[in-house]
């Protein structure tokens, strides 16, 4: 009896090829591709008007020429049925691959909106707290403020100290203002009579 393998084994080996298959493989992504470069080669202005040429030369040809398909056109109707049964397919698996494409850049714009979405509210939170955290700390105004009314408080201590020792002179008595001034007329007299007395007669000659 054959061993059943673990199903991550059976992932990360490659599947080997199979023998029976002939001929080359296409990929899914491979038919995609092509199925959109058809898609989008048909809705061009370009095939529009190759095609309208290829129709009219058609039946020119047919009328004027060789006769070999005549009205009403069943050759040519059979081709365009062929073209049109080939070309919705392939127009079809091109729209079901650009809708896959979309639904994932549609994850993917929704996922980058969380994330932003996110990140704001994150930075929302960080300035809010940083608003918190700075309404305690001092600043430039406050400090300003609060030397106008340390200045403001100072000066006032000094008028009001200056009128109050204003009203303290204007108290006192007028004598007490001013003390009397020293005779100095009379000590200049006194030293000039010391220096005459000290002075000796001049001897004879």
């Amino acid at each position: 009896m054959a061993r059943r393998r673990d199903p991550a084994e059976r992932l990360a080996t490659p599947a080997a090829s199979d023998p029976r298959r002939i001929g080359p493989s296409l990929s899914p992504d491979t038919f995609g591709r092509f199925a959109e470069s058809v898609a989008r080669y048909l809705g061009t202005a370009k095939y529009l008007i190759i095609q309208t040429f290829v129709i009219v030369l058609w039946i020119a040809t047919t009328e004027l020429v060789f006769n070999f398909d005549k009205y009403p056109y069943t050759f040519l109707t059979l081709i365009l049925s062929m073209q049109a049964s080939y070309a919705a397919p392939l127009i079809l698996l091109a729209q079901n691959r650009q809708e896959d494409r979309d639904r994932e850049a549609l994850e993917r714009d929704r996922d980058e909106a969380r994330r932003t979405q996110q990140d704001t509210e994150y930075l929302a939170r960080e300035l809010a707290s940083i608003r918190i955290a700075l309404a305690d700390v001092v600043t430039t105004d406050d400090l300003e403020r609060t030397l106008e009314r340390v200045l403001d408080s100072s000066s006032a201590a000094r008028k009001k100290a200056k009128k109050k020792k204003r009203l303290e002179d204007a108290s006192e008595p007028a004598g007490a203002d001013h003390e009397p001034e020293p005779d100095d007329a009379g000590d200049e007299m006194e030293d000039t009579e010391e220096v005459d007395d000290t002075e000796e007669p001049a001897s004879p000659s």
